[in-house]
């Protein structure tokens, strides 16, 4: 099955003008841009004193939903380390959503690429915590198939969903560069959960199995699911894997 990487996510290469509404909530303070995704969505890092500060935009018209992302920013954070809401908003340009820096880095920055044994247990064992702190009874986003399928491109062959392994609260974007690590090499915290939802476990850990290709190179493909505690379940990663291509 082919599958084109979001190769074009990663930090900018060049300058980046900072969005009008950015320079408000950065209160004077620098703000960096450290990551632009394929949408043309930007991350900047503020350095306030008091702790560092993190600042989305995502442009209008882009698709992405930055609102959406801060109502399961503030639900998950009373189960799991997430980043804290301190504000978001919207004008003609689009919208942003500014967040309190969490401890550690991300599994991609320089350090654990030269690591990725360290950093693909992280992953797998961070995901593993997060579906087992957020509590399914109580989550009221969905991630599930059907949800999915009504905005996919393809569908064929994809009605056919293997049947639910375990229902948990998927992260929905699980590729390496969400998860956080510590300088003890351990997973810290996640971000970017702007399609946080319930779904198979599988819906995760088909994506964050499959983004140790793209973020560390072929073989780490099983190390990461024998870190999460399972078995590779070959129809789940390529049944998920296709969805995650489709939508």
């Amino acid at each position: 099955m082919s599958h084109h990487p979001p190769f074009l996510s990663g930090p900018p290469t060049g300058p980046v003008p900072v969005p009008p509404p950015l320079p408000v909530h950065a209160d004077g303070h620098a703000a960096h841009p450290v990551w632009r995704n394929e949408l043309g969505g930007l991350t900047f890092r503020i350095d306030h004193p008091d702790r560092p500060r993190f600042a989305k935009w995502a442009p209008a018209g882009s698709g992405l939903d930055l609102a959406a992302e801060a109502r399961r920013l503030a639900w998950a954070a009373a189960f799991t380390p997430v980043p804290r809401v301190l504000d978001h908003g919207a004008d003609a340009t689009g919208t942003w959503l500014l967040t309190a820096a969490l401890d550690g880095t991300s599994a991609v920055a320089p350090r654990w690429r030269a690591e990725p044994a360290v950093a693909v247990r992280a992953i797998g064992e961070g995901l593993r915590a997060l579906h087992e702190a957020l509590p399914v009874s109580e989550c009221p986003f969905d991630w599930t198939v059907p949800r999915r399928l009504a905005r996919a491109r393809a569908r064929t062959l994809l009605d056919q969903a293997p049947p639910v392994d375990r229902p948990v609260v998927c992260h929905g974007d699980p590729c390496a560069p969400t998860t956080l690590i510590g300088d003890d090499g351990r997973w810290s915290g996640h971000v970017d959960l702007g399609a946080l939802g319930v779904a198979d476990r599988w819906a995760d850990l088909a994506v964050a199995a499959w983004s140790t290709e793209w973020n560390y190179g072929p073989g780490w493909q099983e190390a990461l699911i024998d870190a999460y505690g399972l078995t590779p379940d070959p129809e789940r990663l390529a049944y998920y894997r296709a969805l995650w291509d489709a939508t």
